[in-house]
């Protein structure tokens, strides 16, 4: 198989990394084969290797100059895992997960977040609050590339994702299922600490660069906004992603 050393393809067979290839081995991702650095005698990717050959996969030594060959991302770490092509989850499947754990679904919806950084970033997030799953429109949108299972730091592995042709039917599904749906948004309707977000929820968090689309912020419940104290306008989509499930989990914490 052909590798391209173009950081902007977006491929989803490459893992890079040593976090997020230990994390995919432990999600139990089928992987291919494992490429670890020749020579390299680092604790960490030795045990990256040891999970590896544990898990019934074959670990090649590589040169260096391959792996960078290889990598786009240009931090492989020494790690890069072939993998198979991710499979998206559905919303019913993001909810059943939050009924089989008794607790109230807890769902991140991004309306066009394109950059692969942010998406990454975000995952990363919902996976450290607690969040059941995270949902992406198909068109004009990031996916589940390498980029962002690198910059997700492996926790891409673990939240489930779903990926639909439209985020307004979506919404309206969640919203069927007892979700109440809250909007980020720099002209919100209410401030974000006056929300109760600690039932069945779904936070939107709309484009780096136009927020949420209107069709989409339509269809949402409320509208927040997040006080901002500073000379600059607005957070961007990450950080922004990041203050809204940490003030979820805060709520939701207390019950």
């Amino acid at each position: 198989m052909p590798f391209t050393d173009n950081p902007n393809t977006d491929r989803d067979d490459l893992i890079e990394g040593r976090n997020a290839v230990l994390e995919a081995i432990r999600a139990g991702r089928p992987i291919d084969k494992l490429y670890i650095a020749r020579g390299e005698t680092d604790r960490a990717l030795s045990r990256v290797a040891a999970a590896a050959r544990a898990a019934g996969i074959t670990v090649v030594d590589a040169d260096r100059r391959k792996l960078d060959q290889m990598s786009l991302t240009g931090a492989h770490q020494g790690a890069i895992a072939l993998a198979a092509v991710r499979e998206y989850a559905s919303v019913a499947d993001i909810l059943a997960l939050a009924a089989q754990r008794g607790e109230p679904p807890f769902v991140i919806v991004c309306d066009e977040i394109s950059d692969p950084h942010n998406l990454g970033a975000i995952l990363r997030t919902a996976d450290c609050a607690g969040a059941h799953g995270v949902i992406l429109p198909k068109r004009r949108s990031a996916g589940l590339s390498t980029v962002v299972d690198k910059v997700s730091a492996g926790a891409a592995e673990h939240v489930l994702t779903a990926r639909v042709p439209n985020l307004s039917a979506a919404i309206r599904e969640l919203k069927n299922a007892g979700l109440w749906v809250f909007g980020s948004d720099a002209e919100g309707a209410q401030d974000l600490w006056q929300a109760d977000l600690s039932g069945a929820i779904c936070l939107v968090v709309g484009s780096e660069g136009e927020g949420m689309g209107r069709l989409v912020k339509e269809n949402c419940d409320l509208t927040l906004r997040i006080p901002l104290r500073g000379r600059v306008s607005s957070l961007n989509a990450s950080a922004a992603a990041a203050v809204l499930m940490y003030e979820a989990l805060r709520q939701r914490m207390r019950l």
